[in-house]
């Protein structure tokens, strides 16, 4: 069979290119497993939980009988009333006793087929009973592990079905019970409660406080994202190079898994043999990643359409990615913070040296295209780069220079009466704006993480292949300007360029308008002053 990058539902070794989860699975069994914790893999929309569930489940298998269970299996009426839930519970358990290797399983599924005969009680008294009797006597300790618990996030039954294995947990050295118990799912169990309970003095009072803290990193590295690509070139040989093509992917995606593997997929289906990538060895490179990002970015799939939904419904983080975004505002990072904790569960979020940031560049380009969008339908500024276009674009090259002299010209036409604080906050979404369709369709942009704050952002333009720095500030001082000349000089040596842009804000009444070139040493900067 071929492989291939796969993208929808679990991976499979044999069947799929995918990193290597053994060291993953060796951490979670030693530290968690082994120590009979109770844990919950909570992570973002597509970000491998059922993948790892799977690869798990088939390496505890000689230690243990594991039995996985998925709650999308059980329709929302199973969950009306507690001997519904037993039924069907115990139904699916059955069956996950199917697929072990447990020598007894046969004894396994008559218990539980007894249990469903005979439960009338209509509560979980009775199942807890039956299933404390099964691990009691099974050939092997039992891991549990249930996958998508947020199917049942809105159910009383399965809150009071954690309770009970809650007040096992603690009593299993009387009542025999689940050896280790695994949920997997987007939200959190406090988040789940907080649902059923929006009462102040309820919002925290979740059955699941037995639960172990789970830190495994479920991202992957450069490192393992190489060994994939090599698997590929081993089958391929494309003459790609590897370590560079892995770095491009992870500073695209930090790991995140599902963005990884759309890109690998997008390279090997779409853009080997497609024009300007005839060789394999020119789409498997860094401009291939590059051409990657940007039509997952026009196509929306599931994983951004998710994201889209839940900046909609929760306005505080929409307002904390933009003032991100826009601003370069340093919010510090508490996991206290509702809406900080919501946009790390859906994945979006992260912290970064204390403080809150988008979680990777596809995020973030994801996120600006949907905050442009939205902005382009009222904005003027929008339409003006839109009318002014065709005059940037030479020969199917973009002159960095010219957009910077017309932004000067229509900025200081049009809000030189705006005060300062208005300015300094919206000043840098107007130029974004401006930029957006002067690039839309043929170039990207994205700002740079590890220079953006509330007095400097570096956005970087990929067009056809050619990359602009432009250093976005707020006016400081002529020593601050002058030290952020030769930060930007340096951050040229990085990206191996000798012209950067430079757009001041500046509001000084004194400043001299308009766009000038400065050399420092072999660099060229081009600064424009608003």
């Amino acid at each position: 069979m071929i492989k291939y990058f796969n993208t929808e539902g679990s991976c499979k070794p044999k069947e799929h290119y995918m990193v290597k989860l053994d060291d993953r699975l060796e951490m979670i069994k030693n530290l968690l497993v082994d120590r009979k914790k109770y844990f919950v893999i909570n992570r973002g929309r597509q970000y491998g939980k059922t993948t790892t569930l799977r690869g798990l489940e088939e390496y505890l298998q000689n230690d243990y009988i594991v039995l996985s269970v998925d709650f999308q299996e059980i329709p929302t009426d199973g969950f009306a009333n507690g001997i519904t839930f037993s039924n069907i519970f115990t139904k699916i358990l059955a069956k996950a006793f199917g697929f072990t290797k447990a020598a007894d399983k046969e004894k396994m599924q008559k218990l539980l087929s007894d249990f469903r005969q005979n439960n009338s009680t209509g509560d979980l008294d009775e199942l807890f009973e039956c299933l404390s009797g099964i691990c009691g006597s099974a050939s092997k300790p039992i891991v549990l592990m249930i996958d998508e618990v947020d199917s049942a996030s809105n159910n009383q039954v399965f809150i009071d079905f954690l309770a009970q294995l809650r007040s096992y947990y603690l009593n299993r050295d009387k009542m025999p019970i689940f050896h280790s118990v695994i949920l997997a799912g987007v939200y959190s169990i406090k988040n789940l409660k907080l649902k059923l309970r929006p009462e102040s003095e309820h919002q925290y009072n979740s059955p699941w406080n037995i639960a172990a803290d789970f830190d495994i990193d479920m991202s992957f590295s450069a490192g393992q994202i190489a060994g994939m690509l090599e698997e590929y070139e081993n089958d391929y040989h494309t003459g790609m190079d590897i370590k560079a093509v892995a770095e491009e992917i992870y500073a695209y995606t930090s790991g995140y898994p599902v963005l990884v593997s759309l890109i690998c997929k997008r390279i090997d289906e779409k853009i080997v043999g497609s024009a300007e990538y005839e060789k394999p060895s020119s789409a498997w490179s860094e401009k291939g990643v590059e051409k990657a990002a940007a039509m997952i970015l026009k196509e929306s799939p599931l994983l951004f359409e998710s994201m889209a939904k839940q900046l909609d419904t929760y306005e505080d983080l929409r307002g904390i990615t933009e003032d991100i975004l826009y601003r370069g505002k340093r919010i510090p990072f508490s996991m206290e913070e509702k809406s900080i904790n919501l946009g790390v569960m859906f994945g979006f979020l992260k912290e970064e040296n204390g403080h809150v940031a988008i979680a990777n560049r596809m995020f973030e380009m994801c996120l600006l295209n949907m905050f442009m969008a939205k902005e382009a339908m009222t904005s003027e500024v929008f339409s003006k780069g839109e009318s002014d276009r065709i005059q940037f674009i030479k020969n199917n090259m973009l002159d960095m220079e010219l957009v910077l002299k017309k932004f000067v010209e229509y900025f200081d036409e049009i809000y030189n009466e705006k005060d300062v604080n208005f300015i300094e906050k919206y000043g840098r979404k107007f130029f974004l704006l401006y930029l957006k369709p002067i690039i839309n369709g043929t170039g990207n942009y994205y700002l740079e993480a590890q220079t953006r704050d509330a007095r400097r952002t570096d956005v970087i333009v990929d067009y056809r292949g050619e990359q602009f720095i432009i250093e976005l500030k707020i006016w400081h001082g002529n020593e601050y300007n002058e030290r952020g000349e030769e930060q930007l000089s340096e951050y040229l040596d990085y990206y191996h360029k000798d012209t950067g842009y430079m757009l001041s804000f500046n509001f000084n009444k004194n400043k001299e308008i308009g766009v000038k070139e400065i050399k420092l040493g072999n660099k060229t900067i081009v600064e424009a002053v608003v």
